[in-house]
């Protein structure tokens, strides 16, 4: 049995907040996140000095990042992982952490990344209108 994850272990998301699907999988992320176990960083925000969080801007955009607390980084689909065991989303984290998986599930969360935006142009608007309606709209 893995022991608790405590505050000493948050996981920092650093985000591209021009994706609706992106924004919607953050707003319901940070709806679960009853023990502040989260930390959200829209890397598109014109105040984001990407030198200061330690992280390649370049990077995030082609793949979500992530940073635990101890500057552990994270990329793709090992972030989600870390993100739903600190919400309670332990099936989901165990399925995303099978190692084999990693392979299948990578490639796919890369292309997904890669044409999120053109994804979200069709599927976003419904899902950041369901996330806000689910998740009553916890702001990030």
């Amino acid at each position: 049995m893995t022991p608790p994850i405590s505050q000493a272990d948050q996981l920092t998301l650093y985000y591209d907040g021009s994706c609706p699907l992106c924004l919607a999988e953050m707003e319901y992320l940070k709806s679960r996140d009853d023990h502040s176990l989260l930390c959200f960083e829209d890397i598109t925000r014109q105040q984001f000095i990407a030198a200061e969080h330690g992280i390649d801007c370049a990077k995030a955009m082609q793949s979500i990042v992530g940073k635990l607390s101890n500057g552990t980084q994270l990329q793709g689909v090992e972030v989600f992982a870390a993100a739903y065991e600190r919400v309670g989303l332990h099936r989901l984290a165990w399925v995303l952490s099978r190692a084999s998986l990693q392979k299948p599930l990578g490639f796919m969360y890369l292309q997904f990344a890669k044409n999120r935006h053109l994804i979200s142009k069709c599927l976003g608007p419904l899902a950041l209108w369901i996330s806000r309606r689910v998740t009553g709209h916890k702001s990030l």
